[in-house]
């Protein structure tokens, strides 16, 4: 039996007057190629970095949270007042622990702080950047929840002179986001 074998040559030799060239076989890439493409990844790391804007990224994330916790405030305290003949909780900086005293939630939510430039917290009763303003101090209804929105995708919703609130409204019976100068005790207009 025969076995054909084919081979590539190591080398190869081109002569043309009196010149002999050799050219060599070679695996891989060279350094000039490699650094190429390192610097074209690069670029477009970059050019994606910019697109996606990480701190919006991360201020869409916070404020959903905010959305999350106003609204689950919000039906802890209809659930307080239900279970307190229509009392709610005392306008204070504890607010939200006088909930878990009463068991109506498990834990005082966590602080979500601000980080992009120029916003600021609520500054009604504040605990944990979550605030709470009612009828009166003693917790009479109407009562609000709201937190301020920083993310430019909520912000710039809002029209000149209003800023984004994460908002649960007891008079709505609902939970949201709000246009405002501030959020009202009593009828809020929600975005769609």
């Amino acid at each position: 039996m025969f076995k054909l074998k084919a081979q590539m040559p190591k080398t190869t030799a081109h002569s043309q007057k009196g010149f002999t060239l050799t050219a060599k076989w070679q695996r891989g890439f060279t350094l000039i190629e490699l650094l190429v493409v390192i610097t074209i990844i690069g670029l477009l790391a970059i050019a994606i970095l910019v697109g996606l804007d990480p701190v919006q990224q991360f201020a869409k994330v916070r404020d959903a949270n905010r959305l999350s916790a106003t609204s689950q405030l919000g039906h802890a305290m209809e659930a307080y007042g239900i279970t307190n003949s229509s009392d709610y909780v005392n306008e204070s900086a504890t607010w939200i622990t006088d909930l878990v005293n009463s068991g109506e939630i498990k834990a005082v939510p966590p602080s979500v702080n601000y980080s992009v430039v120029g916003i600021v917290a609520c500054a009604v009763n504040v605990q944990n950047n979550y605030c709470y303003d009612a009828t009166s101090f003693a917790g009479t209804e109407p009562w609000v929840i709201f937190a301020r929105l920083e993310a430019k995708a909520n912000t710039s919703r809002c029209g000149a002179g209003t800023l984004a609130w994460a908002v649960y409204s007891s008079a709505n019976g609902r939970g949201g986001i709000v246009c405002a100068g501030a959020p009202v005790v009593g009828n809020n207009t929600f975005l769609p």
